[in-house]
């Protein structure tokens, strides 16, 4: 199995909410709360440890309140290499409701000074240029915290590539257009985070199959789309193909990017053929949906939930190595 680090920027402790609705300026009665350490690369590595990578987790943290980290790493059996910064990390709200709406309550995170920004390249820059310890791939999610520009984020994937690591990125918004410019291995926008950067609305499976086609043309070598329902584009050297998820009944798709994100990761990086790797990921995303927290590649039924998940090839694309 694969060594993986983990980059999670403005990382969080999330408060999941579940409701049967939603009602503004009233007392609201909980069905379930829960509190958990979290961050998109957080999750990420949660799902890429219970399928037997090795996995060490980075960032920054809020010294003022890591105890929650510090378990939750320990309980995962992550490596802890989180720079801890003066501050709390923050807390955000995931409120869902039985309909499906899920409401999200994200504060801002704590503010990173340029010491500590410059702190943590170096020490990546020397982790890459080390053989004996570099990681197989490095994922990067999450918004960025206040101190950090999605120029300085561009920056980094940018010295990664050079250095020939793998960098996966899933973030949105200005962050995602200045990583797609310094060409980073993989990225994973939803339909609107992909709408954005292309420009337009994409109303039909047409229209975010061309943007995802224009994005594996800006330099992506696998450019992954979760499109909730409608399925999971991949445009990469090994064609285009969707897969289209089981029905569930959704609980909460909190972590299910996070899931699809790690389970592509694990599929490319065990040189799994293609529609192996799509139905596989998308299947474990779907599987994290009916419950709180990510996908579990162990539940009793994913086998059935793979045989479940249709994948098919649309076209032929011809680029680069999908790890060079």
């Amino acid at each position: 199995m694969a060594h993986v680090l983990t980059l999670s920027l403005n990382p969080a402790l999330d408060l999941a909410i579940r409701l049967p609705r939603l009602a503004l300026g009233e007392v609201n009665r909980t069905d379930v709360t829960h509190l958990e350490a979290a961050g998109k690369g957080v999750n990420v590595a949660r799902v890429l440890m219970a399928l037997g990578h090795r996995v060490t987790v980075s960032g920054f943290l809020g010294a003022d309140n890591d105890g929650p980290f510090l378990r939750a790493f320990e309980a995962m059996g992550v490596t802890d290499a989180f720079l801890r910064v003066p501050g709390e990390t923050r807390i955000n709200a995931k409120v869902a409701e039985h309909d499906g709406r899920v409401t999200d309550i994200n504060g801002p995170g704590v503010a990173i000074e340029p010491d500590a920004w410059t702190h943590l390249s170096e020490w990546l820059t020397a982790l890459a240029a080390d053989p004996l310890r570099r990681p197989d791939a490095v994922v990067i999610g999450g918004s960025l915290p206040p101190g950090i520009s999605p120029d300085d984020l561009a920056a980094l994937v940018a010295c990664l590539r050079e250095r020939e690591l793998p960098v996966w990125v899933d973030t949105s918004g200005q962050a995602l257009s200045a990583a797609i410019g310094a060409r980073p291995t993989a990225v994973k926008p939803n339909e609107h985070e992909l709408a954005d950067w292309a420009g337009g609305e994409l109303d039909n499976d047409a229209d975010r199959l061309a943007a995802a086609l224009r994005l594996h043309s800006a330099g992506v070598q696998e450019a992954l789309v979760s499109a909730g329902p409608h399925g999971v584009l991949w445009v990469s050297r090994r064609g285009a193909w969707l897969a289209t998820p089981p029905i569930m009944d959704v609980e909460s798709t909190v972590g299910a990017g996070d899931t699809l994100v790690a389970g592509m990761l694990h599929g490319v990086l065990e040189g799994q053929p293609a529609a192996q790797t799509l139905g596989f990921a998308t299947a474990l995303s779907a599987e994290s949906v009916r419950h709180i927290g990510v996908g579990d590649p162990h539940a009793a039924d994913f086998t059935q939930l793979q045989q479940q998940t249709r994948v098919r090839r649309l076209d032929d694309v011809d680029a680069g190595g999908a790890l060079a």
